[in-house]
């Protein structure tokens, strides 16, 4: 209860500042997500964030985990520090019911269907955008909880930064770009060496002779070396444009490690193709390796997409938006005890898409709908409906409807389980959802923004390891009820980002909390100038109770960080973190231990 008091009057500090029209900046207005086109953020009828550059370098933050611990809605997990096995769950949805795209591109494993967070590295990304309800109607499988997309590093000028912090956190990077307009290149190249803590403790332990444990309270570290490039050549009316990103990672755990690979391409042809008929080509390609040796087991995944989008001006007032994707997965897993595949499947998919976008005086419509075949499961169709209401020039209020669905995962449908446990289901069915949600924002000017959303989801045929011999089955179903809060503020020296969650996820077979979901959970973020060359911020996290496996309910925590940064001149600068600045004792996750008091310092030059 201190906790929630202490948010409640920091947050009515923020709100108390004074405004001044003429003394204000502009907060990040576009995002291309949410309808697959570029849309003001004012304007989407969907619950949209964007984390910018910016942001990012004002964070001074180690990890995307960081990052988005701090974001409405989301709860985000990691067994130990740097490098340990992360899982996002977005809106109370599982972590594989979140889609997540590199520069539109699918960046989840084919086989396990997860997408490893742990191994981004932030100083590779440019921006993120996180997409809030279902989005199935414009991408297909996978967005039941939303979308969450990372657009690589784009650099203008040289750039080479070095830092060191605790636990022996060692990582620099180095780039180079150049950019007029939308023509240009960006390379960047990186890598991080943290030797680390130990990730678990003794709770892990169903007591001293436990056989099944795996304590050992040695360090375990992580590894990594990143690169992340662009490129973009205009010819006519026509941008020709291309990316790569590459992480090769090594996670260190009680028993051994695991060798991670995550490479995602794409290239792009965007332009016109008459007065009102814009288009969008693409094709894309990404691979996942995970190796891990103590256990005798490797996991391949690799993903070729092609996809054609067209959007056509129907009038100054209506937009027609539809396309074609077509996605091809391979994947393996591996016994390398046995030098064989345990499974070694791949599949097509083909999905049509179509939107259509209106504007009638102060009512926003949005109408979409897709239909997938896949050589899986067969056909699935998809819809969404948006109506929004601008109730004069600081108010506006929207309602969506739109369903979703998660195909099975090659591992869910073959895998031979271990004696038979565990078994894949090649019969199971696709999870499906349906979702609503009713917002209500408040923009009096440029500098600030407020919003409020309630939303409501449920899924149906989700797929457990429940049957005979914990066979995966379409058994379970799950309700999801919650409300979100959020304010923003930048004015003068001034930043403030505020939210709060409030969540009710549960399986509605059971009536059961659904695993590591907060009740309620919340941050508060502020920053403020001090001249020209000096930035200090302070972040602070609350997260409520949560279930965890084994009927452990975990207790709340509030955690505080301090950030700043100083401009030695316009090339130099130096930036420090604090973390955990009272050495709270927390758990995240029973078993596993989380960073007490550390600090993290970095040099940049950018001249």
């Amino acid at each position: 209860m201190k906790c929630v008091c202490f948010l409640t009057a920091a947050i009515a500090a923020v709100l108390s500042m004074p405004l001044h029209a003429d003394d204000i900046s502009e907060q990040p207005t576009v995002q291309v997500t949410a309808s697959r086109v570029a849309v003001a953020i004012d304007a989407t009828l969907a619950d949209v964030s964007v984390i910018t550059r910016e942001e990012i370098d004002s964070s001074v933050a180690r990890d995307v985990y960081d990052l988005l611990r701090l974001q409405a809605g989301v709860d985000i997990y990691r067994t130990g520090g740097a490098g340990a096995q992360t899982a996002l769950f977005l809106r109370g949805t599982n972590a594989n019911q979140a889609l997540v795209l590199i520069d539109g591109v699918r960046a989840a494993s084919a086989t396990t269907g997860g997408f490893t967070f742990e191994q981004l590295p932030l100083d590779a990304i440019e921006r993120i955008e996180i997409v809030r309800g279902p989005r199935a109607s414009y991408w297909g499988a996978d967005a039941i909880g939303g979308v969450i997309q990372i657009f690589t590093r784009r650099l203008d000028g040289p750039r080479v930064a070095l830092g060191y912090g605790s636990w022996h956190d060692a990582d620099g990077n180095a780039g180079i770009g150049h950019w007029n307009g939308d023509e240009g290149y960006s390379v960047q190249v990186g890598a991080r060496h943290v030797r680390g803590f130990s990730a678990t403790n003794p709770s892990l332990c169903n007591g001293p002779n436990d056989p099944y444990c795996s304590y050992d309270p040695d360090a375990d570290g992580y590894r990594n070396s990143n690169l992340a490039a662009r490129a973009a050549y205009r010819f006519g009316g026509q941008l020709l444009a291309g990316s790569i990103y590459r992480s090769q990672g090594q996670s260190q755990f009680d028993q051994g490690y695991t060798n991670v690979i995550n490479q995602v391409g794409g290239v792009t042809l965007d332009g016109a193709l008459g007065d009102n008929w814009t288009h969008h080509l693409g094709a894309g390609a990404a691979r996942e390796d995970l190796t891990t040796p103590a256990y005798g087991s490797a996991y391949r995944s690799r993903r070729w997409n092609v996809s054609w989008q067209n959007e056509i001006a129907l009038g100054e007032q209506q937009q027609l938006i539809a396309g074609l994707d077509y996605t091809h997965e391979e994947g393996e897993s591996l016994d390398l005890f046995a030098g064989a595949a345990r499974v070694r499947d791949q599949r097509h998919d083909t999905g049509l898409f179509a939107g259509w976008r209106a504007r009638w005086g102060a009512l926003d419509s949005e109408l979409s709908g897709r239909y997938d075949d896949s050589s899986a499961w067969g056909g699935t169709g998809t819809g969404a409906l948006a109506l929004g209401w601008r109730l004069g020039d600081a108010w506006r209020s929207y309602a969506s409807f739109g369903q979703g669905f998660r195909a099975p995962t090659m591992n869910e449908l073959h895998d031979p389980g271990y004696g038979g446990w565990y078994a894949g289901n090649p019969a199971l069915q696709p999870e499906r959802s349906r979702s609503a949600e009713v917002g209500l924002e408040f923009t009096p000017d440029a500098s600030q923004r407020a919003k409020a959303s309630l939303y409501s989801t449920r899924i149906n045929d989700l797929i457990s390891f429940t049957g005979d011999q914990n066979q995966a089955i379409n058994i379970a179903h799950a309700a999801i009820d919650g409300a979100e809060l959020g304010y923003e503020l930048r004015q003068g020296p001034w930043a403030a980002v505020a939210n709060w969650t409030w969540e009710r996820a549960r399986n509605a077979d059971t009536r059961q909390r659904l695993l590591r979901r907060a009740r309620d959970k919340g941050s508060l973020v502020i920053e403020r100038a001090l001249g020209e060359q000096v930035n200090i911020g302070a972040e602070i996290l609350y997260n409520g109770h949560r279930n965890d496996i084994g009927n452990v309910t975990l207790g709340g925590y509030t955690v505080l960080n301090l950030r700043a940064r100083y401009a030695f001149n316009e090339a130099w600068s130096l930036n420090a973190r604090l973390e955990n600045l009272a050495d709270r004792d927390y758990v995240v996750v029973h078993g596993y231990n989380v960073p007490g008091r550390s600090a993290f310092v970095q040099v940049v030059w950018r001249p």
